[in-house]
């Protein structure tokens, strides 16, 4: 999971550069950014594997930032983070495209879990995990 890269993204300033920190502690490249919008400008120009989104954000919230990174990204796989209040948002991101969304505070072990599953199935969907292990073209 060395080369897994993440994009965090929250308003939550302190929430973001926490949980990066403690990513890149475990080795991963990892990105924050407080917005949806910033998310999007970021896209156009790095890749990331797997990024973490929050449903609730002003101006563009979770589910809209969703739409526009399956638009542009479709292999990127996307964890919807939802407060108790938003279960339902995080179902409706399933609905369209999220690998999963797990509640709010989460146990960075359990979201470094999620995050490595989701890594894998875009590695499985880029058809680059082959059953002897190399990178088929």
């Amino acid at each position: 999971m060395e080369n897994l890269r993440v994009l965090v993204v929250d308003d939550e300033e302190d929430f973001v550069e926490t949980i990066v920190k403690r990513l890149k502690g475990r080795g991963l490249q990892a990105a924050g950014v407080t917005s949806g919008q910033d998310a999007l400008d970021l896209l156009e120009t790095r890749d990331f594997d797997v990024i973490v989104l929050d449903v609730k954000m002003p101006r563009m919230d979770g589910i809209q930032t969703l739409k526009e990174i399956k638009k542009r990204k479709p292999l990127t796989e996307v964890i919807m983070l939802t407060g108790h209040g938003s279960v339902d948002s995080g179902i409706k991101g399933l609905q369209l495209g999220a690998y999963n969304y797990i509640m709010k505070p989460v146990p960075l072990d359990e979201l470094l879990k999620q995050v490595g599953q989701a890594y894998e199935r875009k590695l499985i969907e880029e058809g680059r995990l082959g059953s002897t292990g190399t990178v088929s073209e």
